[in-house]
């Protein structure tokens, strides 16, 4: 089944490209190349940063290492600089308490206006 096309802008210019199977199969690439692309960045920030929460300090092992994440100090997930300087480690306590406050201090700042 043929689809649509879309534009891809590269350097050398725009790049036209054929979309084809079902839309199962394109969205179960897509997110196999992000969990692909999540993991080696996850296991490089664990290896750099060690098995501890920045925020807690609460440490892990390699049985619970699971409840650790990769938190994006500037918000783009896209940002992942071979230093680890965008990244931090942070439980899922932590990390859900920091988005958290970003979520409600946003609803704070409409009722202000």
């Amino acid at each position: 089944m043929k689809r649509k096309g879309y534009i891809s802008h590269r350097s050398k210019g725009p790049v036209k490209k054929e979309i084809q199977g079902s839309i199962q199969d394109i969205v179960r690439d897509i997110t196999r190349d992000r969990d692909i692309k999540n993991g080696e960045y996850r296991e490089q920030s664990l290896k750099m940063h060690g098995l501890m929460c920045a925020r807690c300090g609460r440490e892990f092992n390699h049985t619970d290492r699971h409840l650790l994440t990769v938190h994006h100090k500037d918000g783009n997930h896209n940002n992942n600089p071979p230093d680890g300087s965008n990244w931090e480690n942070l439980c899922t306590y932590c990390h859900d308490d920091v988005h958290g406050r970003n979520f409600f201090a946003a609803d704070e700042n409409e009722g202000r206006k």
